[in-house]
């Protein structure tokens, strides 16, 4: 698939940023660049980040090591203090920082502003909660021998995050490896990395020592094995595609914990009982919000035989109300797709899908006026869509739903559960009898009864179950802990 030529880029006063290494900030090895393109104007070059290398990544790596020994000794008072000063500073910086986002990766300005304060409150939960994760005494029948557990950290992690929330997956990440005593490479995406770069800005603006934090940019295929696979890299976070996660996970030793936030296909399903204006919202919002970019977004909405059609009709007409253009203008609900090769992956999935199924509305690429050379995409709608085709079963990542008629709750569950991910579900019904059954038989890491499949607490356990997640150890909340420490069992003679 061709796409319209894109209009030339302005390259006059455009910023250029470096790597955090060491607590340095330096360039690339390579003395080569990214350039980072607003999605929304890609004539418009928001900033030149540094081409990494291996070299680089390795002396990140080897920052981290150097600085792993002194910081996990520093107090946990010390080290919450940086996070919460660092939380300080993405507060008053929330505004700038949300233009540079919406910039970045098209989400409209308001959404930007909110990760920002979220990624801010994130912080600061884990410099609470991290100063009371601790270890347990045991009872036991020696009255000489007291026996506990303490928690250690693990060393050198690894963090890799993508482009679709740039600053709040780094720091519910990067937060809980730090205040437990770990050290960091960090690595964003190379088509978002200016939101990963202001929350390291932030820390190193906090005076977190030099090493602990080391933040590098590059493509995954340059610096991704120079940071995954190092021996004395003892945990990876992750959050992507399920491929890369799958590949990453499988190339690592057996001493390396992976910690991988993958793919979904995930369901909202609509009961006959249904509030239908309240399930429309549901699939409007967890389906087009973030131009479907989400990995917990609506992909495919089940509806009852008996609801179909007025379901159906309901959301075309809501559909249409929806405004698409550029986040920094206030009042759009759809801001573009964030990158050219996304763009063409949602156009090629509209085709299949067109072919596969009955096409209602949307999936057009939009230029002209208001558009200009954006990777904007309306909202597409299929329906009579069958379990065997691929609308039903990949993962499109963009503004998508297929609607899939169901016959029953029964028929529901076995449809919905009938796919490889498991990461977020979702129903709607006003039946607490079926509230109830669908929490304990949908298979989903995140269950949602009349909300959307999108969004979760910072104090709540995330993730998912089958091939969205390693299912090992979860994010966020307290749980998001427990991934980077490990137990020592220790037993005293008083």
């Amino acid at each position: 698939m061709t796409l319209l030529a894109e209009k030339p880029q302005r390259t006059s006063g455009v910023e250029s940023f470096k790597n955090y290494i060491g607590g340095e900030w330096v360039a690339a090895s390579s003395g080569e660049s990214i350039d980072n393109i607003n999605p929304a104007d890609t004539s418009d070059i928001v900033g030149r980040f540094p081409a990494s290398t291996a070299q680089d990544a390795e002396s990140a790596v080897r920052a981290a090591a150097s600085a792993f020994a002194a910081w996990r000794k520093t107090p946990i008072s010390a080290r919450a203090r940086i996070l919460n000063k660092a939380a300080d500073y993405l507060d008053a910086h929330a505004d700038s920082f949300a233009v540079d986002m919406t910039r970045e990766m098209g989400k409209p300005l308001n959404l930007a502003r909110d990760e920002i304060l979220r990624s801010a409150q994130t912080l600061r939960f884990y410099a609470v909660e991290g100063q009371s994760f601790a270890g347990e005494v045991f009872p036991q029948d020696d009255a000489g021998m007291i026996v506990y557990t303490e928690r250690e950290p693990l060393g050198v992690v690894a963090v890799i995050t993508p482009w679709n929330f740039p600053t709040s997956i780094p720091a519910r990440k990067i937060a809980p490896a730090l205040i437990t005593g770990n050290t960091v490479v960090f690595k964003p995406s190379s088509d978002a990395p200016l939101s990963g770069y202001r929350l390291t800005e932030a820390l190193a603006a906090a005076g977190i020592p030099k090493g602990v934090l080391n933040f590098v940019n590059g493509s995954a295929g340059d610096v991704g094995a120079a940071i995954t696979t190092p021996q004395i890299v003892r945990a990876i976070s992750f959050t992507g595609s399920t491929a890369a996660g799958e590949h990453i996970h499988r190339s690592v030793g057996i001493t390396t914990r992976t910690q991988m936030e993958l793919g979904g296909k995930n369901p909202l399903i609509v009961m006959a009982d249904a509030d239908l204006d309240q399930a429309v919202e549901l699939a409007v919002k967890g389906g087009f919000s973030l131009t479907g970019q989400a990995c917990t977004g609506t992909s495919r909405v089940l509806v009852m035989r008996a609801v179909k059609a007025a379901f159906t009709e309901k959301l075309l007409a809501r559909i249409k109300t929806l405004k698409i253009g550029s986040g920094m203008t206030a009042g759009n609900d759809i801001g573009p797709l964030a990158t050219a090769k996304q763009l063409e992956t949602v156009l090629r999935y509209v085709e299949i899908g067109k072919r596969e199924a009955k096409w209602l509305t949307g999936g057009d690429r939009l230029t002209g006026p208001g558009y200009g050379s954006g990777y904007y995409v309306s909202p597409a709608v299929f329906t009579d869509v069958t379990q065997s085709m691929r609308i039903a079963r990949e993962e499109i990542f963009g503004p998508v739903l297929a609607l899939i008629e169901v016959e029953s709750y029964e028929d529901a569950i076995a449809k919905a559960n009938d796919t490889e991910y498991g990461l977020s579900a979702a129903i709607a019904t006003r039946n607490p009898s079926l509230m109830h059954a669908f929490a304990r038989d949908i298979e989903a890491g995140t269950v949602k009864i009349n909300r959307t499949t999108t969004g979760n607490l910072i104090n709540a356990p995330f993730g998912g179950v089958k091939h969205s997640s390693t299912s090992t150890f979860r994010e966020s909340g307290r749980a998001g802990l427990e991934f980077y420490t490990q137990i020592k069992t220790v037993y005293r003679g008083i």
